[in-house]
């Protein structure tokens, strides 16, 4: 519950000079230990100074001191998004915008408005989507239905990470042709003739990929710099960047040298694991950094490794055979159990937390057994590992995790536009317990959680994931397992007080407290007192990061 009453001023030294910035008359949610709401935050060098009553905070201000009245409005620590591909909210002006068609000739309509504007033979990226979710028709664009609209580009379009499409054009500049064999893990799709149908599947995906031409430096920093001021635009000041290759670190790293970062970012690196376990002991060696390695504007969050699929893909590993499977089908694994181990191992051996991508209940199982394993070679108790997603944890298997001080970091907002598509391929009882939120608070604690959105496979809005954590309503107001509904104050928490665990950083923000980085959010509305149904419309009217505006509406 939200503490009654108003804070006194707490500063830590009464004689600090005079703040930088006031912020006066707002609902001041601080989320300390008590809940404490207050109306207003004093802010000098970047940290926050003091919180309390409007008249003594202003009291502080000296003649230099920016004052900033919000007039009532309601104000929360900045956001913390624990996973996200958050580059994608950048390319808008480099790849065609996939994730608002629903309907297959919405797809190609979209793909010929961006061929129009690019000459013949360059090549046409398609940004991240879920084509058997989004679209009407439940499936994949086909390589003709490409060709009929960008004839003269190689056309390349991404999907969720499991699957993408290529055109005729495409396959060509790769040697890939009806008579092409099927790599080890992966597929291309033949349809009944035998014809490529530009469908890629896993590992089938790497041929087409590796033939993309890179953006350029100056590409990458502007594609980023747009990304981090769209993410600043829903009071999102903080992000786990959910899969980060080393090019994408080396840009971070220059955007923030160069003073312009406005989102701070913790890096799950993702180097490829080889298949020859000295190679992979070479990379995660390296130069000597481990997890943690960085500063507040860019860290090492952890290594992360990919084991099962995904639910809507019918790739995530469950106990269960998949419902019309007529072949004990139980969804894919990435490597054997063994291997996941080995992996892990050698990165606990060098100081490097683990993040695993894994979804279904026996793909939990194992990563479980894999945790288990190394803790007993060197501790992992107090290294706070992650299971990623685990969208269909059991209540026994969060113990396990809890135990070994094992993180959960799920996305509520992935079953927004694809929990009918779960129920579907899952059955209805699946997917009420898919992403169960109230379970994993009471049987691990919020601090043992966090709250993503794994955008852009799902929607970036914090509020909208709130929305979904708070009511378990999809947009047709379709209820999915309403007993594992959370508070309003809970959902927050899951962006920010516990989100802040993940990089260590409780110390340092998450809440708005004296002595931390003044990461701070005015809101649209009173996140506290609107109806439910209005929770997903509230936005960000200003965000302030270090305690500088870097978003005002």
């Amino acid at each position: 519950m939200w503490m009654a009453g108003i804070a006194c001023v707490n500063a830590q030294q009464p004689e600090l000079n005079a703040p930088d910035l006031v912020v006066i008359n707002g609902k001041v949610l601080t989320l300390d230990e008590r809940s404490t709401v207050t109306e207003a935050v004093a802010v000098a060098d970047g940290k926050i100074m003091a919180t309390g009553p409007s008249a003594s905070i202003k009291s502080l201000a000296g003649p230099r001191t920016r004052v900033i009245d919000v007039s009532g409005k309601t104000v929360i620590p900045g956001l913390i998004d624990t996973h996200a591909h958050f580059k994608a909210a950048g390319l808008a002006d480099y790849v065609v915008l996939m994730g608002r068609a629903k309907t297959v000739a919405e797809a190609l309509g979209a793909i010929k408005a961006f061929a129009a504007k690019k000459k013949p033979g360059e090549w046409i990226i398609g940004g991240a989507w879920h084509p058997p979710s989004q679209l009407a028709e439940k499936r994949y664009l086909t390589r003709q239905e490409i060709d009929s609209v960008a004839p003269d580009n190689p056309v390349y379009l991404r999907t969720v990470g499991h699957f993408s499409m290529a055109n005729t054009m495409a396959l060509q500049r790769v040697g890939i042709d009806k008579t092409t064999e099927d790599p080890s893990g992966g597929k291309f799709e033949r349809d009944a003739a035998g014809e490529l149908t530009g469908l890629l599947v896993e590992t089938a995906i790497d041929r087409v990929e590796k033939a993309v031409p890179p953006w350029t430096e100056d590409d990458e920093i502007r594609q980023f710099a747009i990304a981090e001021g769209v993410l600043n635009s829903f009071g999102i000041t903080s992000v786990v960047e959910g899969a980060t290759e080393a090019r994408d670190i080396r840009t971070l790293r220059k955007l923030v040298a160069s003073g312009k970062a406005t989102l701070r970012t913790g890096a799950m690196f993702r180097p490829e694991p080889p298949a020859d376990l000295n190679a992979w002991e070479a990379i995660i060696a390296g130069n000597g950094v481990a997890s943690g390695f960085g500063d507040d504007w860019l860290k090492f969050a952890g290594i992360k490794i990919f084991y099962d699929g995904g639910m809507t893909l019918k790739t995530a590993l469950i106990r269960d055979v998949y419902p019309d499977s007529h072949d004990n089908y139980h969804g894919i694994a990435q490597q054997t159990p063994e291997r996941l181990k080995q992996l892990i191992s050698i990165c606990n051996r060098y100081d490097w937390r683990v993040g695993v991508h894994v979804v279904g209940d026996l793909g939990i199982d194992q990563v479980l057994d894999a945790f288990e394993a190394v803790d007993k070679e060197k501790s992992i108790r107090d290294r706070r590992f992650v299971l990623i997603h685990a969208s269909l944890i059991r209540p026994e298997q969060m113990e396990r995790a809890q135990k070994l001080g094992v993180r959960i970091d799920f996305q509520n907002v992935f079953m927004w536009d694809k929990a009918a598509t779960v129920e579907r391929f899952l059955g209805k009882s699946t997917a009420d317990r898919a992403v169960p939120t109230r379970t994993l608070i009471e049987k691990m604690g919020l601090d043992n959680l966090g709250a993503g959105t794994d955008f852009p496979v799902n929607p970036i809005n914090p509020f909208l994931n709130m929305y979904i954590m708070v009511t378990r309503k999809d947009p047709s107001g379709n209820v999915y397992g309403a007993a594992e509904a959370v508070t309003r104050e809970q959902a927050l928490r899951l962006y920010s007080s516990a989100a802040s665990r993940y990089t260590f950083d409780e110390e340092r923000k998450g809440t708005l407290e004296p002595g931390k980085l003044a990461d701070i959010v005015v809101l649209s509305a009173d996140y506290t007192a609107v109806p439910e149904e209005q929770i997903k419309d509230i936005k960000a009217d200003m965000t302030l990061v270090g305690g500088k505006v870097v978003f005002q509406r």
